[in-house]
């Protein structure tokens, strides 16, 4: 087991790699400049996300698809995520992945446009969509589509669910002393009375739990700063300059160069707002609405509020700390940047990781149910949840690392052909954002 755990972490770290880096960072920024820089409506954007829009064409409102994909989307990567890249790439990883969202956010857009415009409605009613669609009704290749939907369905049941139950469960037990089988059977009920409803029921929990978990854990992390606020300046500094020029290690520090520091910047906030994974477009295609354009703008805003707001917030927090040099990993980096202010720093971490994590598990729930109704039919819904159910008590009480790579190996792979699709068709997302705002433009 050993051996092949080995293995999967060489194949991850290939796959994690600089390729699939520049894929991604390369589309973001060609798809910024195939929209017109489409990051310029982000607070129009912002506006759309509270709007009602009056069709039968969907499924949930423009916030409750917004509020599930951020669900998926805010996770340990905010928070440890953030830390790790840090301690591997030093203070100016955070610009770089700062970058990564202020880019990504056209990628995001992109993704869900196509979604939304490619989505198929079922028998039952339901929406379906996603680049699996897209690859097979806009670039007939449905073969690809089809490989799309097992690297989902697969990365859902590793990163969306059992790593994220297990998280939870060592945190409680380490934290309160709380057995990891009651936390298993605690998270498995109350996930199955969210997922059972489908999308609506999920939509209608992301909706009031998205804005409390990401209010309490930004306004607890403006707290730090403000008592730290001696510090922002030198922070901001170390930043700056980490971001474009090797820093010599110090303690233990160990990204002492640059290639370092853009690599675990921009891999770490791609893995964050999930831009170009295909994952937030599954969701966007059940929105109700008439115009794929609207949609994806109010999509577009998850990448904004997951990276360029909380992951920037968290990376202040972790580096005018001052604990980035002591040579300490993302776990504990974070755990130790947090608790210089007692109780306040303690609690928000607590809080912000956990809410954040079960959050990504009732969202990737929904991307992975799509992913196997695609493969398998309408029929497996029900199978699906049951087995998602299972899968968060066995991932709280149990040590997977095999699974876990292997998802993760998975999740890079759902990049590749959701971003040959984002090329091959970007001609068709020029002309639809034309189209839009000339129309409303009048």
């Amino acid at each position: 087991m050993e051996v092949v755990l080995n293995v999967l972490d060489k194949i991850s770290s290939f796959v994690w790699g600089w390729p699939l880096i520049i894929l991604l960072f390369g589309t973001h920024i060609f798809l910024t400049i195939k929209t017109g820089f489409i990051q310029r409506y982000i607070f129009y954007a912002i506006k759309l996300s509270f709007s009602k829009e009056n069709t039968e064409k969907g499924e949930i409102s423009h916030f409750g698809a917004l509020a599930t994909a951020l669900a998926a989307t805010i996770g340990t990567g905010n928070i440890v995520g953030v830390s790790t890249a840090i301690a591997l790439g030093g203070p100016g990883a955070v610009l770089w992945m700062w970058f990564t969202g202020i880019f990504g956010i056209a990628t995001k857009y992109s993704e869900a446009l196509l979604s939304v415009r490619y989505r198929i409605q079922a028998e039952d009613g339901s929406f379906a969509g996603g680049p699996m669609y897209v690859l097979e009704k806009g670039l007939n290749m449905k073969w690809l589509g089809i490989l799309f939907a097992i690297f989902t369905a697969v990365a859902a049941f590793g990163i969306g669910n059992m790593v994220q139950a297990n998280s939870i469960a060592e945190m409680t037990a380490n934290n309160f002393g709380i057995s990891k089988y009651l936390t298993g059977i605690f998270l498995s009920v109350i996930t199955f009375v969210v997922i059972i409803g489908g999308v609506r029921g999920i939509a209608r929990i992301c909706e009031g739990l998205v804005p409390f978990m990401a209010l309490f854990y930004v306004l607890g992390c403006l707290i730090i700063l403000a008592l730290n606020y001696d510090r922002l300046p030198d922070a901001a500094i170390v930043i700056l300059k980490g971001a474009f020029s090797p820093l010599a290690a110090t303690g233990g520090f160990a990204g002492s160069v640059l290639k370092d520091t853009i690599r675990y910047g921009i891999a770490r906030g791609l893995f964050s707002n999930e831009s170009g994974l295909g994952s937030a477009p599954i969701v966007a295609a059940a929105a109700r609405t008439e115009e794929p354009v609207k949609q994806a703008l109010v999509s577009s805003t998850g990448t904004f509020w997951d990276t360029v707001i909380i992951c920037l917030i968290t990376g202040f927090t972790v580096v005018s700390s001052g604990d980035w040099i002591s040579g300490k990993s993302g776990a504990e980096l974070t755990t130790s940047a947090f608790s210089h202010i007692r109780i306040i720093g303690p609690l928000v971490l607590n809080v912000g990781l956990l809410t954040f994590v079960f959050s990504t598990i009732i969202g990737w729930s929904y991307y992975g149910e799509k992913a196997a109704e695609y493969l398998l039919g309408s029929r497996v819904k029900s199978y699906y949840r049951i087995l998602w159910v299972l899968s968060v008590f066995l991932g709280s009480v149990l040590s997977l690392p095999v699974v876990w790579t292997f998802a993760d190996i998975a999740n890079g792979l759902m990049a590749i052909p959701n971003l040959l699709a984002l090329l091959l068709l970007s001609r068709i997302i020029k002309e639809e954002t034309r189209s839009y705002f000339t129309k409303i433009r009048g």
